[in-house]
């Protein structure tokens, strides 16, 4: 990662005003960046690791596994990133192409549409409600088998969906609050892949 002077003296206070956590040091390192790209030191808390969401996710991107999001702002952000690394395919729901669907949004009928055809994909939803509505009810017909979900799109009324995703033996990173947006799924998402190529050069010198 390139860091400006300004990013390095920034990402110090953040250290200097966290001091201690319970986070392994890449989960900081995730946790530290959304803190960084969005000023709220409350991510600290809220924001959730199952225990192999990191290694998992990792070994998704090395395998070049398709990423399914839910707004263009994340295909885009990601996508840059990814050319220079891993190379994932990167497939949005709410511009996928699919037939009129009057009874859903098509952020969900996008995630349906693309979901049957990646079931094991990363899903990473960061803004659309109704596309992690649909992502959470096909996981639990096992209609998919995500290699990793990333979710940060405020929830307000789903107690069910709070509890699933507190209780879900899928690898998930997630926020557990009504806090969340695209620019905390983008954070997460940059640097998931960027400690993951981090970890994969450093493997492919060793062999």
């Amino acid at each position: 990662m390139d860091l400006h002077l300004t990013d390095v003296q920034s990402l110090a206070i953040i250290d200097r005003e966290v001091a201690r956590h319970q986070l392994s040091p890449a989960e900081y390192e995730i946790v530290r960046q959304v803190i960084y790209s969005t000023g709220d030191f409350d991510y600290l808390s809220l924001l959730h690791f199952s225990t192999e969401s990191l290694a998992r996710g990792a070994a998704a991107l090395a395998a070049q596994t398709s990423i399914i999001v839910d707004v263009p702002m994340i295909q885009i952000a990601i996508g840059a990133l990814l050319q220079k690394t891993f190379g994932n395919p990167v497939y949005c729901t709410t511009t996928a192409i699919t037939r009129p669907q009057n009874r859903k949004t098509q952020a969900a009928w996008g995630l349906e549409t693309l979901a049957k055809s990646h079931p094991e994909a990363i899903f990473v939803i960061g803004q659309e409600q109704t596309a992690l509505t649909s992502l959470v009810e096909l996981s639990k017909r096992k209609v998919i088998q995500p290699a990793l979900i990333i979710a940060t799109a405020p929830v307000f009324v789903e107690q069910d969906m709070k509890e699933w995703f507190q209780n879900s033996s899928l690898d998930r990173i997630y926020v557990d609050n009504r806090k969340g947006s695209a620019v905390v799924a983008t954070a997460i998402v940059s640097s998931l892949i960027e400690l993951s190529w981090q970890a994969y050069q450093l493997n492919s010198r060793s062999v």
